[in-house]
Order: structure tokens, then C-alpha cells, then sequence
């Protein structure tokens, strides 16, 4: 318990563990005005026990009993906003904290997990932190200072008291023991299933429309219904756990004041405890064990706050990219290749490759599917680090740049345009997010994507659905050109922007990317030979290595793959990227 408490507050910001402990501090507090109620009663009735009743005494008694009571109140007010407050702000600051990890994570950890994983740890995990396992340790905190400063009071007034005391508490401490151990399997399995919920959530409506098209719906509603009836029955386990042992606490903490009132009797019968000692045990028999009660009931969910830091901690302790380079600003364009390696786990997908993009010249990479195009620009760009060699911008390392740094010299318009539940200017503004709306109607006339914007209900205001579901593949990849010809980057990746155009979107799109590329350094992946024919060099890339380089005319002579890409007309079947 001790353990679990200490790593919640160490998973905790600074400024928020601090509002933790303030809380702990007011709870001290608390506890001893609930404390003090008892040498008010004493108080009182030592004068009626003794004849000495007069109306200043029990006004005096009174007052201690309203300050106690009225403090009490007061205390438990600040305490409560103290407590939503650092818990609500520490689930904001983690959210924050693992959003921007993310970011700076290998693209390899997004492949390995999904979605619904990443997505769980950053919502529901995270909101757990913030307000079950903070209630949780709050209260299992409280109850155990209430506890301890009563029976520290009643040890005080008789220590025989005291002794029968602690062991109840030592009983209630080992059946709670008992009571987490057996529901420990049950929590991770409750993290588990939540994480699988989402997942598969997620996986039904992102697929509905195949869903639909291959008329699976029974079949996946079917692995939905048993996921979540799953969760269900998990958290229906973990409640069943818990009912078996909390009403074996609660019989010990009333066997122990039970205990203690009859021991009070019997030691004012035999003479060695006074009337007046033994009516306050009598009544403290009662109250002593309150805050261990309600500890108690809470305290089986202490496994849950262990899950939570532990999911927080595990996404946070994966080993980012170095991104402790440089705020450099690239005076060049000039990409040159030295000799670079790359595996993806035990699979080698870039084998000692090295080639030289001049700035302001177009290069194409074309070559079969798998054969390392699509990573070997996602290496230049640094969403890997190449195991061995040197990717060098403007003569310096890439990763010798901030990340932030170097990803202002690049662009990237991808096959799979990925738009956000956001206006149509917003989504065009992420290549620059303070550019007036001017700036924006600019750049989506020079991406040929002004008409049909006007022509939605809002212009651009129209708020489009998450992926840009309303809008065809043609508009979303003109938008993102848009987007691209709004950052300005001086080097633009073109990932087969236009393999999925359809023919009557075809004219516009090309002159949107010609209006991207105009004066640029270009590193494009395609299949299509319209596209690459003029480029400045074409690199055939098969099995991570160069295997043909040159000009298209210069490659149409040489016996090779490109050749027959050309000859046989093959645009997309085995040219796609992976």
C-alpha cells in the first residue's frame, strides 16, 4: 500500500504533487479536529461526572465541539479542491506529457502497437489517474491519518485500549492484503479489456464501410459484443472479489470496537480504569475505525492506480529519438547519403545506400513494392534514425538538428491524406497556424482546390469530418498541397501523391503540385511515368540497395528494371509503396 502510494506521488508533476501534499497536510488537520471532538466530550462530562457542571464550562465544551466541527467542514472544502484540482491538472499534464513523448517516438512504435493501445493509455488510462486513482489515494490516505491520530489519542488515555487497537488494525491490515493480492490479477486483466474495447471500437467504425461492403456486420458486431461484455463481466469479477473480503474488514473493525467496549467495562469493573475513561472509550469504540472503513472500501482499487502509473510510466520510458540538436537554419537544400543501413526488427530494408540530391533538382524513386522507397524517405526526413551512416542536410547530420529544426525544411504530401475534424482554412493552416485568411485563400488557388472550397456549405469555414469523409480523394489531396504550399518548405516528399487521382481531378491536381514544387528540391515516390519522366534523376530501388540511376532516357537504354516498367506499361500493379 505504502509502495503504491509513494509512485503515485512520484509519477506526479512537481507542481501538482505539491497541491497533493498540501491536501495531506490539510487532512492531518482534519484528523485531528475529528479527534478533538473527544477531549470536548471529556471535558464536559468530567464537570457533570464531578458536580462541577457550571454554564461556562459546557459553553466551553460547546465551543471546542462547533470550532472542531465548523474547522472540520472548512478543511474538507479546501481539501476537495485541492484534490480535483491536481488531479484533474495531472491528468491534463500527463495527456500532455505522453502527446508530446509521442511525437518524438520511432514511426516503428505506431506500427507495433495500435491504435486502440495508444489511444487507451492517453484516455482512459490517463482519466483514471486524474480521477479514480486520485480519489483513491486521497481517501485511502485520509483514512489512515484519521485512524492513526485517534488511536495515538486513545493510547494516550489507556494504553491497554491501544493495544486492542492495533490489533485490529493489524487483522483489518491482513485480510486488505489478502483482499489486493487476489484482486491483482483481475485489475491488469480490467486494463486489459478497456484497452481492447477501444480497440475494437475504434477498428468497427474506422472499417464500417467494408463492414458493410462484405456484409460482416454480425461478424464484427459479434467480436465487439463479446469485448465488451468481456469488460462487464471483468469489472462485475473485481466488484465480487472485493464484496468477498470488505465485509470481513468491516466484521474486524466491529469485533474490535466491540472488544474495546467491553474491555471497558471490564477494567472499570475491576477498578483499574475510572467511570469517566471508560464512557469516552465507550464512545470511541464506535468512531475509532470510521476513517479505516471507508479506507477500506477503497482501497481494493489501489492495484488500479498501480496499472495506471505503470501504463504511464511504460509509454514514457521508450527511447525517443535524440532530438538535443541544434536550432539550425539549413542554408541549402543539398541532401547527400553516405552509406546508410536500416532493419526494421530482424528484417534489413536499406543496404548500404549513399546518393547525393543537389538543391532545386526533381528525383524520383521507383522500383517494386517493398523494395525500401517509402523508408528511405522517411529516413531523410528522420522518422527513423538509420542504423548505420550518415543522412546529411545542408552538409550536417540530420541528427545533429533540433527536430523541430529540421522538420521546417521538409513537406510531405502522402497517398493517404489524413484531414482533421476541423474547418476547411484550419486544415490548410497547419503549414502555418497564425496565417491570415488571405494567406490561406492563396495557397488553395495555387493548389486548384478555391472552387470546390467555395462551393461547400461554408466555404471555408466548412467544418469536414474527421478524415476529410466528405470530401474525394482528389480534394483531400489537393487540400494538401494547400497545406504543404502554405509551410514553404524549401524540400517537398511527394509519397505517390497521385496514384489514387481520378482522371477527371488529374489536370488540376498536377498543376496544384507544379505550383508546390515550383523552385523546390523534389524527392518523389511514383508509379506513374508522366510523373517521373522529367525528373533530374530517377534511383531504381530494389531490396534496399541502388540497382540503376541516371536521366529516363539514360535508363531506357540500359537493360533493367526500369526499362521494363517502361515497355510493359505496368503503372501500379507491383510499384505500390509499403
Amino acid at each position: 500500500m505504502i509502495s503504491t502510494l509513494k509512485n503515485f506521488f512520484n509519477f506526479c508533476t512537481k507542481e501538482n504533487r505539491r497541491l497533493f501534499y498540501q491536501t495531506l497536510v490539510i487532512g492531518v488537520l482534519i484528523a485531528i479536529c475529528e479527534a478533538s471532538k473527544f477531549p470536548a466530550i471529556y471535558f464536559v462530562m468530567d464537570g457533570f461526572l464531578s458536580n462541577s457542571m457550571s454554564g461556562s464550562r459546557i459553553l466551553t465544551g460547546f465551543i471546542i465541539l462547533l470550532i472542531s466541527v465548523i474547522l472540520e467542514s472548512f478543511l474538507r472544502g479546501i481539501s476537495s479542491m485541492l484534490q480535483c484540482k491536481a488531479g484533474y491538472r495531472e491528468c491534463a499534464d500527463k495527456r500532455i506529457e505522453i502527446a508530446e513523448h509521442l511525437r518524438y517516438l520511432p514511426m516503428g512504435y505506431f506500427n507495433e502497437n495500435s491504435l486502440g493501445q495508444i489511444t487507451t493509455v492517453i484516455t482512459n488510462v490517463m482519466e483514471q489517474l486524474g480521477d479514480v486513482a486520485t480519489r483513491v489515494v486521497m481517501l485511502t490516505t485520509q483514512g489512515i491519518l484519521n485512524t492513526t491520530i485517534i488511536v495515538l489519542m486513545i493510547i494516550v488515555f489507556d494504553w491497554r485500549i491501544g493495544i486492542i487497537c492495533l490489533v485490529g488494525i493489524a487483522i483489518f491490515s491482513i485480510i486488505n492484503h489478502i483482499m489486493r493480492k487476489a484482486n491483482a490479477e483481475t485489475s491488469a486483466k480490467k486494463v486489459e479489456v478497456d484497452t481492447n474495447v477501444i480497440s475494437n471500437v475504434l477498428e468497427y467504425i474506422q472499417g464500417i464501410s467494408e463492414v458493410k461492403a462484405y456484409n460482416l456486420v454480425s461478424t464484427s458486431r459479434t467480436n465487439l459484443d463479446d469485448t465488451i461484455r468481456m469488460a462487464g463481466d471483468t469489472n462485475t469479477e473485481l466488484e465480487m472479489i472485493c464484496n468477498r473480503y470488505i465485509p470481513l474488514q468491516n466484521i474486524a473493525i466491529k469485533l474490535t470496537g466491540v472488544a474495546i467496549l467491553i474491555s471497558s467495562i471490564g477494567f472499570y469493573l475491576s477498578g483499574s480504569m475510572d467511570l469517566l475513561t471508560s464512557i469516552i472509550m465507550l464512545i470511541m469504540s464506535f468512531m475509532v475505525f470510521s476513517g479505516l472503513e471507508t479506507m477500506g472500501s477503497y482501497s481494493s482499487l489501489l492495484r488500479v492506480v498501480d496499472l495506471c502509473v505503470e501504463r504511464g510510466k511504460e509509454v514514457l520510458s521508450l527511447n525517443t529519438m535524440d532530438i538535443s540538436g541544434e536550432e539550425y537554419t539549413a542554408k541549402t537544400s543539398n541532401i547527400e547519403i553516405s552509406g546508410i543501413d536500416f532493419a526494421y526488427g530482424k528484417k534489413k530494408i536499406i543496404d548500404n545506400l549513399s546518393l547525393i540530391v543537389p538543391e532545386k533538382t526533381t528525383v524520383a524513386f521507383v522500383g517494386p513494392s517493398g523494395g525500401g522507397k517509402t523508408t528511405l524517405c522517411h529516413l531523410i526526413a528522420r522518422f527513423w534514425d538509420v542504423d548505420t551512416g550518415r543522412v546529411s542536410l545542408d552538409g550536417k547530420n540530420v541528427k545533429e538538428y533540433s527536430m523541430d529544426a529540421l522538420m521546417q525544411n521538409f513537406s510531405f504530401v502522402f497517398q493517404n491524406v489524413y484531414l482533421f475534424h476541423d474547418t476547411v482554412a484550419n486544415n490548410i493552416r497547419f503549414g502555418q497556424p497564425d496565417a491570415s485568411m488571405e494567406n490561406v485563400i492563396t495557397a488553395a488557388k495555387k493548389a486548384c482546390c478555391h472552387d470546390f472550397i467555395m462551393a461547400l456549405p461554408d466555404g471555408y469555414n466548412t467544418v469536414i469530418g474527421e478524415n476529410g469523409t466528405s470530401l474525394s480523394g482528389g480534394e483531400k489531396q489537393r487540400i494538401s498541397i494547400a497545406r504543404a504550399i502554405m509551410k514553404d518548405a524549401p524540400i517537398i516528399i511527394l509519397d505517390e501523391a497521385t496514384a489514387n487521382v481520378d482522371p477527371e481531378n488529374e489536370k488540376e491536381l498536377m498543376a496544384a503540385v507544379q505550383a508546390l514544387t515550383k523552385e523546390k528540391t523534389i524527392l518523389m515516390i511514383a508509379h506513374r511515368l508522366k510523373t517521373i519522366r522529367n525528373a533530374d534523376q530517377i534511383f531504381v530501388i530494389d531490396k534496399g540497395r541502388i540497382v540503376q540511376n541516371g536521366t529516363h532516357d539514360e535508363l531506357m537504354k540500359q537493360d533493367g528494371i526500369y526499362q521494363r516498367f517502361v515497355d510493359s506499361r505496368i503503372q501500379a500493379i507491383g510499384w505500390k509503396i509499403k
